[in-house]
């Protein structure tokens, strides 16, 4: 049987290489080919080659929103990441291109597009990032996971069907995730978690409020690369991570309560897992405020409560945590309640058309 090939693109952060990897989990590997063009040094490297799918670093440049002298340079990075993407696709011949977004890419969909290549794009927050808002004339097919956000694209390609939540996420086990960190069912189980870049401000605060919080849970605290604290590692009740992958799914089954950023696949696997959140999002002073909207509509809607950083104190944030608590009912019942359409299944079956 002749495989058919597919080039995955996406990255920057995490979340925009999980969902690539929950529809590369459900793709026959007797079927498909599958490759992944990222950049030379994003996340997506370590975790798509940890799957020991081939892997293509290409040169990309930073989408900026604002006037920097590095724009011009990245003007020269971007077009060398096309002639490398072009140079890749060619020796590849994939069937399909399926972009995650992130900046680099933009150079793989355009190489993509000068190569005749259908390009299938998914956007997962409620307002289109840069990347895929110039990526958008040359898509083939367009998915978001907001209803709102469709209404940014072309009505006669785009579909709103949710956010693919990876398979795994569901196949935690408590009692092992309880067992890895150490901790017991005395208490209620805290996971923070600042995204895979982590969160400074976040960080200190949890730091800052270690005392009151392992009063009442026991923590763990996913705190990004480079950011533990080997002051705290002998805190009892407290457990710090750079980042987990295969141990997750063991770890968000024993948690009770979540603090997060408000990146929008991350939140969509809390909801879909039905564990109240704390959104703390990016401010607009580090984005664009996508993570902001990602919170409101979120919260709007019953699934989790939100906590402005700008507004992130020790005691803001106890407080924000003990209001959580008390709508915990609520909030399970809104999330219970939720429709969540099975995205993952109808991304593979659009991919299986082609």
């Amino acid at each position: 049987m002749t495989k058919s090939s597919i080039v995955f693109t996406g990255g920057g952060s995490a979340g925009h290489v999980t969902p690539n990897i929950a529809i590369i989990n459900e793709l026959s590997k007797e079927e498909w080919d599958i490759h992944y063009i990222g950049s030379k040094k994003g996340i997506e490297k370590e975790l798509i080659t940890a799957m020991h799918i081939p892997y293509y670093g290409i040169s990309s440049g930073k989408l900026r929103r604002y006037m920097d002298k590095e724009n011009v340079k990245d003007i020269f990075r971007v077009l060398k990441g096309i002639l490398e993407a072009r140079e890749l696709l060619g020796k590849i011949k994939p069937k399909l291109v399926f972009s995650k977004g992130g900046f680099v890419s933009v150079p793989v969909i355009i190489a993509a597009n000068s190569l005749k290549i259908p390009i299938y794009i998914h956007e997962s927050d409620l307002t289109p990032g840069l990347a895929n808002k110039i990526s958008q004339r040359f898509a083939t097919r367009i998915f978001t996971s907001f209803e709102e956000a469709a209404k940014h694209f072309p009505a006669d390609k785009t579909s709103a069907i949710g956010s693919p939540i990876r398979r795994e996420i569901f196949s935690g086990d408590k009692e092992s995730g309880r067992k890895l960190l150490g901790f017991t069912e005395e208490k209620p189980i805290l996971t923070v978690m600042g995204g895979s870049l982590g969160a400074k401000r976040i960080n200190e605060t949890i730091r800052e409020a270690l005392k009151e919080l392992t009063s009442t849970y026991q923590v763990v605290h996913l705190c990004g690369k480079g950011q533990i604290d080997n002051r705290l590692i002998n805190i009892p009740g407290y457990r710090q991570f750079e980042y987990v992958n295969e141990e997750l799914p063991d770890i968000l089954a024993a948690t009770d309560t979540i603090v997060t950023r408000g990146g929008s696949n991350a939140i969509f696997e809390f909801l879909a897992l039905k564990i109240p959140m704390l959104i703390i999002p990016l401010s607009k002073k580090q984005s664009r405020g996508d993570q902001i909207l990602n919170a409101e509509a979120f919260t709007k809607k019953g699934y989790s409560l939100m906590l402005e950083e700008e507004h992130l104190t020790k005691n803001s944030l106890i407080q924000s945590l003990e209001k959580l608590e008390s709508s915990r009912s609520k909030i399970r019942s809104a999330m219970g309640a939720s429709a969540m359409s099975n995205a993952l299944s109808v991304l593979i079956k659009e991919i299986q058309k082609i």
